[in-house]
């Protein structure tokens, strides 16, 4: 009987991968830069390399069931990478294909948001939950929905895309779909620090300690330190963010009236700056048949975890 699974998640800057056992543990697990690959045979290759010293450790490719990707515009039914605006693989990539071929295991593909949710259903917070999203704040916007304990994927596989909604029509352009004033623009790693730009080019006569950074060290960790040390910029970029966030969820809210939102990724860290304002904006916007009934939550899950956990569960 095959003993392990292979749970992949390919990021738009890294991919994080792990071999998970049958009680759903990370025995081992490791990443890699998922960009700097302009064609995705030399990432497989690359992510062979990596990953075949550590499927030998545990007995090589025989003790294995398959292999679990989550990656974005990941399709579960075709197992095809479509359109990827985060990737620099552009079109439509025979992800599960290329996988199966060069390992010679089974491999299926989803939506990584989805399997960052399924791992928190089955390993999180939201354990004995049947209604939740789960939003990965990361250098993107992703998200998964669950509703009466199923992923909710729709007829092609690419439902749940809250990142991509429009919650500022008209505003700022997304570098890589175009599209004005989606969520991602403002809500994300990326996000963040294009705020940061906007403010400190708007207001040049404030001092901030942002203006310490040139423009490539000012990222969205830089804001939260600047922020914790009381600058008035930094902290406006939090609520800033916090409200665009806030009034994204609500409308989410009114759609799934779910009983949790569960928040992962690196924007994350920024804790109660980030957590207030969203909270506070979110409730804001409910109808009162809404309010104070979500559950608005950071993971207990390593993000990472989650979703290598969640692609692994793919498999078994």
């Amino acid at each position: 009987m095959s003993t392990y699974s292979l749970g992949i998640d390919i990021g738009g800057t890294t991919t994080k991968f792990g071999i998970v056992n049958s009680k759903g543990e990370i025995i081992a697990q490791d990443r890699i830069p998922t960009n700097e690959h302009e064609v995705v045979e030399d990432f497989i290759e690359d992510l062979y390399v990596k990953l075949m010293p550590m499927i030998d450790k545990v007995g090589g490719t025989k003790n294995f069931i398959g292999i679990g990707v989550g990656a974005p515009n990941g399709n579960i039914y075709s197992g095809t990478i479509e359109y990827a605006p985060n990737l620099k693989w552009k079109g439509i990539i025979p992800i599960a294909d290329l996988m199966e071929k060069k390992f010679g295991l089974p491999t299926k593909l989803t939506n990584d948001a989805n399997a960052a949710a399924v791992g928190e259903m089955m390993y999180g917070c939201t354990k004995n939950m049947k209604h939740f999203i789960t939003i990965t704040l990361g250098t993107g916007v992703g998200s998964g929905i669950v509703i009466d304990g199923k992923i909710v994927v729709g007829h092609d596989g690419f439902a749940g895309e809250l990142g991509h909604t429009i919650i500022r029509p008209g505003g700022r352009a997304h570098k890589s779909t175009g599209m004005l004033g989606s969520l991602e623009a403002y809500a994300s790693a990326t996000g963040v620090r294009e705020t940061a730009i906007e403010l400190l080019t708007q207001h040049p006569e404030q001092e901030s300690l942002l203006r310490n950074y040139t423009i490539n060290e000012l990222t969205s960790e830089a804001v939260f330190d600047c922020a914790m040390q009381g600058d008035t910029i930094a902290n406006h970029i939090f609520e800033f963010t916090g409200q665009i966030l806030g009034e994204s969820l609500a409308n989410f809210v009114m759609f799934s009236s779910p009983e949790a939102i569960v928040l992962f990724g690196g924007l994350t860290k920024a804790g109660a700056l980030l957590l207030n304002p969203t909270r506070r904006h979110m409730e804001a916007n409910l109808l009162p048949i809404f309010q104070n009934k979500v559950k608005l939550l950071f993971s207990e899950l390593k993000e990472a975890d989650a979703a290598i956990l969640g692609a692994s569960a793919l498999i078994w």
